[in-house]
């Protein structure tokens, strides 16, 4: 399952991390952040995958850039290294961070 975490959790597990791990950056109210849920619990068996409410973390979403979402960010080392954005599957997803 993907860990829902807040910004400090953020701060911590994902820019504070020498891992490669994805957050899916999302919100209750969308019906694709939804569709997407699964994909990402998927991905997860394999994978560190964090999810992060832009709702309740609105200034991580705009530090990051995330205008649309589902937006899903590849991170290694603390620094972004790929990202998605819209409802994609579990191959694109695991591209991001295959490079």
């Amino acid at each position: 399952m993907s860990k829902i975490i807040n910004g400090e959790e953020f701060n911590s597990l994902v820019l504070g991390s020498n891992e490669v791990c994805l957050v899916d950056f999302y919100a209750d109210w969308c019906g694709p952040c939804r569709m997407l849920g699964p994909v990402m619990d998927e991905v997860s068996k394999e994978h560190t995958v964090y999810k992060l409410n832009v709702d309740d973390e609105e200034e991580i979403a705009r530090q990051f850039g995330v205008m649309s979402i589902p937006c899903v960010i590849a991170f290694k080392d603390g620094k972004e290294i790929n990202r998605s954005v819209g409802l994609v599957s579990k191959s694109d997803i695991l591209k991001l961070i295959e490079e």
